[in-house]
């Protein structure tokens, strides 16, 4: 058995580093804020503060590109601030800096390439509650 002991560490290895990749992958800020219902100032084209319910916070680093499938990485994570780059193919990419206020409250700076336009705002991101659970319809 001691000459396959290399051969299974070798195996064992890249599974237990791969089931360790997602969670390197969380930025520290943004685990300190919750889903729920949050509110969105500064969102281009919006008249007031759109309100969106956002099961995990880290999807609002990639808030240009919320409808689509993007491969993250995480540049920088420190107390306060975090950098995430991110790709979407063809749709586009971004960099957001993600700044935790509170556990509540952040103000997230992004720019990138849109469906082939540039976009650049900051967002002021509040979360106001939970999400609501849809009313069931009363069965006849």
């Amino acid at each position: 058995m001691g000459r396959f002991a290399p051969l299974l560490l070798g195996l064992a290895l890249p599974a237990a580093l791969a089931a360790a990749a997602p969670a390197a992958d969380q930025p520290s800020v943004l685990a300190q804020a919750t889903g729920g219902l949050w509110e969105l100032d500064g969102v281009p084209g919006a008249q007031a503060p759109v309100k969106q319910c956002v099961a995990d916070v880290a999807a609002l680093a990639q808030f240009e590109h919320r409808a689509r499938t993007c491969t993250h990485s995480v540049i920088s994570d420190s107390a306060g601030t975090a950098v995430v780059q991110y790709s979407c193919g063809a749709a586009g990419f971004g960099r957001s800096e993600v700044h935790l206020i509170t556990p509540r409250s952040l103000k997230i700076s992004t720019q990138g390439i849109s469906d082939s336009l540039p976009f650049n705002y900051v967002l002021q991101a509040r979360r106001v509650g939970d999400c609501s659970k849809k009313p069931v319809a009363p069965r006849h």
